[in-house]
């Protein structure tokens, strides 16, 4: 049985990937501090091996547990008041610890969860591109597989998350859900495709290179105004009542640095056998059953 160590597992890619990983049969080893927030995973608490950072070292972890494989999802987004500091030491610095004690044991693979966004948007993005070139520098001693992720969206996502903060706004009868002009095109992939992208690189991992880069993405960019108006139309049949007018697109500005279109290239994706296979009205659904 391979041993897989996962971090971020509390969190949204994270608890979908342990899902996934437990169904496979690895021995799932994960991460997480004292004061994290189990709620996705408690009913995969008792199949798993989990130790609380705050109170043992990785050294000791990967020592005890020498995974084959480690997946780290665990990020900052700089959200809720935390500053360049805080969002360094998560994204960059934990970082290397992981992969210097990943290194150290011999670890044979370790898969990053990157950004396709510029380096310089934000001390997010700056942060994961820096770490992103920490592993490819690495990749001689370690396989490195980095896995940059378009829109992501599906049900259990954090409230703050923009999909999830938009069939609230949507729901709770906010008059007035100002938003940009919506011009901007993305590309939204479902959580189900996003793990499935991750499963079959790691089944093919034996064939691929000690360096590789994956972009996930349908490669469908849309206006982000038309997925807003495709979510509403189908809240609208649900609730029976009017949303659509009280959406006010140009209300706000676009963030500093905002991309129109982001440049992304699955073509190493789809030739290991990987395709999306939910459209973006399906998971539109899939996200208000749930």
């Amino acid at each position: 049985m391979c041993k897989l160590l996962l971090t971020g597992a509390t969190g949204f890619l994270g608890s979908y990937l342990l899902e996934s990983f437990v169904f496979y049969g690895f021995d799932v080893v994960i991460l997480k501090r004292g004061t994290s927030n189990t709620y996705r995973i408690d009913h995969l608490i008792s199949k798993i091996n989990v130790y609380n950072i705050d109170k043992i070292t990785l050294k000791e972890i990967f020592e005890l547990e020498l995974p084959e494989i480690v997946v780290h999802t665990a990020c900052n987004y700089g959200r809720n008041g935390k500053g360049s500091v805080d969002i360094v030491n998560t994204n960059l610095v934990f970082g290397i610890n992981l992969l210097e004690q990943a290194i150290k044991v011999k670890s044979k693979t370790f898969i990053n969860t990157s950004t396709l966004l510029p380096k310089y948007v934000s001390d997010y993005s700056l942060s994961k591109n820096q770490f992103s070139e920490w592993l490819k520098k690495n990749s001689d001693n370690i396989q490195g597989f980095d896995f940059r992720i378009e829109h992501m969206y599906g049900p259990n996502d954090d409230s703050n998350k923009f999909v999830e903060w938009l069939i609230n706004q949507m729901r709770n009868e906010v008059n007035d859900i100002k938003l940009t002009s919506g011009i901007q095109k993305r590309d939204f992939i479902y959580i189900d495709d996003v793990v499935d992208a991750f499963n079959i690189v790691i089944e093919k991992r034996y064939e691929l290179p000690k360096w590789n880069q994956f972009d996930i993405g349908t490669n469908n960019f849309i206006r982000v105004k038309d997925f807003i108006l495709e979510l509403a139309r189908v809240l609208e049949i649900e609730c029976n009542k009017e949303i659509i007018p009280r959406i006010i697109f140009g209300a706000i500005d676009y963030r500093k640095g905002d991309i129109m279109i982001p440049e992304l290239d699955n073509k190493k994706l789809l030739s290991l056998g990987w395709k999306p296979k939910t459209t973006i009205k399906e998971g539109i659904q899939k996200i208000l059953k749930k």
